[in-house]
């Protein structure tokens, strides 16, 4: 059955990446909030079958933070805001890169755990939150739970502030094991 289910989203990705492919040059107006059940948005239930190395949980469910520790943060979340160039997925097709050229704010998301996870930080502690901007807009930032709080990284910003802080209102978030969502 998992076969099945692996082929079918296989099949998926190809005929749909042809269109998203003819769609590449020419950013999307629509933003597009998918619906987020017990196991994630199936666009990144999609991520996790492609790619599950990228969606173990393991480690700590918090760190401490410290200078070093904010340092890493910073400088991850910085160099990924800079590598990747703003692109909208098509309304057709939502799909999660990690270190693309270009991509949307999921592509920010998983390419920042990505990278945290490969400086030592436990994956258990970085969490995917789909929210909602003070403007109503559908959004994903990386959350990292910490014993000062939890730390929102976000594309639209380079300030690295407490989730509390943003305005934003929580959709759904996963939970330390990245493939169940809350």
């Amino acid at each position: 059955m998992k076969t099945l289910v692996l082929a079918t989203v296989i099949s998926a990705i190809a005929t749909f990446g042809m269109a998203n492919a003819a769609l590449a040059n020419r950013p999307s107006q629509v933003t597009v909030q998918e619906l987020v059940g017990s196991a994630g948005p199936m666009s990144f239930q999609m991520f996790c079958a492609m790619t599950p190395a990228e969606c173990r949980p393991g480690g700590a469910a918090k760190i401490t933070l410290d200078q070093e520790m904010l340092r890493t943060l910073a400088r991850v979340n910085s160099r990924v805001n800079r590598a990747i160039r703003p692109r909208l997925d098509s309304a057709s097709l939502q799909v999660w890169r990690v270190n693309p050229s270009s991509g949307d704010c999921k592509s920010y998301v998983v390419s920042k755990r990505h990278q945290l996870i490969g400086a030592g930080l436990p994956s258990s502690a970085l969490r995917i939150a789909y929210v909602k901007t003070r403007s109503g807009q559908g959004h994903a930032v990386l959350v990292v739970k910490t014993s000062q709080g939890d730390l929102a990284l976000d594309n639209l910003t380079g300030e690295i502030k407490l989730f509390e802080q943003t305005g934003y209102r929580v959709v759904a978030m996963s939970k330390a094991d990245p493939r169940k969502w809350g």
